[in-house]
């Protein structure tokens, strides 16, 4: 698959259909040698989802519904997530490359210690989750999502792309954010704005950042006191 682009980024996601590859039909995601390879996980839904020191290889994961997500050390490669409600998941200290999530739900979700390479995150609601010491160690976008009342904290996310996502309340707090891509979203009610030195933004925005500052300032204007 040709790579695709956003701004100035190419990313590569997977292609689950190149000649050659066929996905067989696995009933979980555990297995006994912490590896799933070349596999489709598809129309189920869980209680629970736990899963530690796994390697998901080759594969897509389609209409997964699960109520409660603990993912640790478990690492993506060429993996699409499609259409999957991941709830208020947990997921710790793994490594996702060339992972594509579309039309997902991962809300109130903490995601913390996660490095992603060629990582997209297209139509998804990622309404209030707290991304945690993320880095990007290549291409990462975030197309079309909803991040109302997101945080990021301690994230290095140098060169990523957000592009036609909601921001609303969308906390930026203390990391590395030089160069991070904002053009083409409202940024009129960011948090932390102070944090967001170096990023690039089209000229219009300029009024946008200025209004989430001093909304952050919580500044008071004089012709408002009502005396002279």
């Amino acid at each position: 698959m040709e790579p695709l682009t956003f701004g100035r980024v190419q990313i590569t996601v997977p292609d689950l259909n190149e000649p050659g590859l066929y996905l067989s039909r696995v009933q979980s995601l555990e297995a006994d040698r912490s590896t799933v390879q070349d596999f489709r996980y598809a129309d189920t839904e869980l209680r629970a989802l736990d899963l530690v020191n796994t390697q998901l290889i080759t594969g897509l994961i389609a209409n997964l519904n699960a109520a409660r997500v603990q993912l640790q050390a478990v690492n993506l490669h060429a993996v699409e997530v499609d259409t999957c409600d991941l709830g208020t998941a947990r997921w710790t200290d793994s490594k996702l490359t060339r992972v594509a999530f579309r039309n997902c739900k991962i809300m109130g979700a903490v995601l913390d210690g996660l490095t992603l390479d060629d990582a997209l995150f297209e139509k998804c609601k990622l309404d209030y989750t707290a991304f945690t010491k993320i880095r990007a160690t290549g291409p990462v976008v975030f197309s079309g999502c909803s991040l109302a009342e997101a945080s990021f904290t301690e994230c290095d996310l140098a060169d990523a792309v957000v592009r036609d996502c909601t921001l609303r309340g969308t906390e930026f707090n203390p990391g590395r954010y030089q160069r991070l891509d904002l053009r083409d979203n409202d940024l009129s009610n960011l948090r932390g704005v102070a944090s967001l030195g170096r990023v690039l933004i089209d000229r219009a925005q300029q009024v946008e950042l200025g209004q989430a500052l001093t909304a952050e300032l919580e500044v008071t204007y004089g012709n408002d006191l009502g005396t002279p």
